[in-house]
């Protein structure tokens, strides 16, 4: 299981969200690509985070992850797009 970024507290959600797109670029575990995105997918549920998602260009996540070969993760980006 991937352990949850290193982010410190009082950066808030943007740095959260910060830590958690970086995470997916720099991990080579598929596990970790997929708890990853899940959680980003999670978050794009709630409208207030929005900005943010937007401003970390994580939608261009999503569609980039639509044609990854790991069908879970495919199936987080189909997900996301649907909020």
């Amino acid at each position: 299981m991937a352990q949850k970024p290193k982010v410190d507290p009082h950066v808030g959600r943007l740095g959260y969200l910060q830590a958690l797109v970086t995470e997916f670029q720099e991990t080579e575990s598929e596990d970790a690509k997929e708890q990853v995105l899940a959680n980003l997918a999670n978050f794009a549920y709630d409208p207030s985070n929005y900005q943010y998602l937007r401003q970390l260009q994580v939608l261009d996540l999503f569609l980039d992850s639509l044609s990854e070969e790991n069908e879970t993760l495919v199936e987080f980006a189909i997900a996301s797009a649907i909020c």
